[in-house]
């Protein structure tokens, strides 16, 4: 089931790749990096099909990654490799999205959107769009070279020999749509159910501990400071919970000591027990049913 998730997550990220560049990028001649960048330039040089050279760049470009990453890379560029070029081939060939605007503007910032999020959809299931992604992973393997670097030298030569035979206005708004993507793809990555940390400095840390744990239901994790000034030894409390949580808690500290100190930061993503596994509770005293939250 895992893993039909994960599949069905890449087919969607290439099919919103796919859509992006073939409804935005390609009508309106915007200069663009990886294998389209490439296929771009082979087809306005050598008259080549444009489908048939991001095939061919895909299969090839795979081959070598297989080749020199090994299986388990293979495995996760595989499904990108096979669909991505299929889902451009049929896309390009209908012709209402050809037409869908003639304006460039408009096109740069649905094509940074849709693919930044396209690429995105397919690296949060720990997959590869493959393509240009696969040299730089080659050259740090074999040479040490920062896979950054490699992929910003490769996209600005790309991009290099596209504005040869691009308009200004092609090459501005492709630089906007550059911009636009990375931007898109950041936020995604970093998307998360969103979480606030709390850090409680009390000397009632042990009354505030006990109230967050009975009454919230809000797990704790002790933490041992030394307080700045008088250089005391005591305990801070740390707690993740859901925003929505946020005045409930405050009141809760509040109520047990109001000279309490507490900062309250966002969080992009939680994992672990409480959050992306099932809670647990044990007996403390099966007397008095006290439980402690195992988080």
């Amino acid at each position: 089931m895992k893993t039909a998730k994960k599949i069905f997550g890449i087919l969607i990220g290439n099919f919103i790749l796919a859509f992006g560049i073939a409804a935005f990028v390609l009508p309106q001649g915007l200069i663009t990096g990886g294998v389209t960048g490439i296929s771009i330039v082979l087809r306005h040089y050598f008259d080549m099909d444009l489908n048939v050279a991001v095939w061919i760049l895909d299969v090839v470009l795979f081959l070598m990654g297989a080749a020199v990453m090994g299986k388990k890379f293979a495995l996760t560029v595989i499904v990108s490799t096979a669909t991505f070029p299929m889902f451009l081939s049929i896309l390009n060939n209908i012709p209402a999205l050809q037409t869908m605007t003639q304006d460039r503007l408009l096109s740069a910032i649905y094509a940074g959107i849709l693919m930044g999020l396209a690429i995105g959809i397919v690296i949060r299931q720990g997959a590869s769009t493959g393509g240009m992604d696969i040299p730089p992973l080659i050259l740090n393997k074999k040479f040490g070279i920062p896979v950054a670097f490699s992929l910003y030298v490769g996209d600005f030569i790309i991009l290099l020999l596209q504005a040869l035979f691009s308009d200004q206005e092609q090459i501005l708004y492709g630089i906007l749509m550059v911009l636009i993507y990375s931007f898109v793809l950041n936020y995604v990555l970093l998307m998360g159910e969103k979480k606030l940390q709390l850090i409680i400095i009390s000397e009632k840390y042990s009354e505030i501990r006990k109230e967050l744990l009975d009454q919230a239901d809000v797990g704790a994790t002790m933490i041992y400071i030394q307080t700045g000034y008088e250089k005391k030894d005591q305990q801070a409390i740390l707690c993740v919970i859901a925003g929505r949580r946020l005045h409930e808690v405050s009141e809760i500290i509040k109520k047990t000591d109001p000279g309490a100190f507490f900062s309250v930061a966002q969080i992009n993503e939680v994992k672990g027990r409480g959050f992306t596994m099932e809670r647990k509770y044990l007996e403390k005293n099966p007397d008095k049913k006290q439980r402690q939250v195992i988080e």
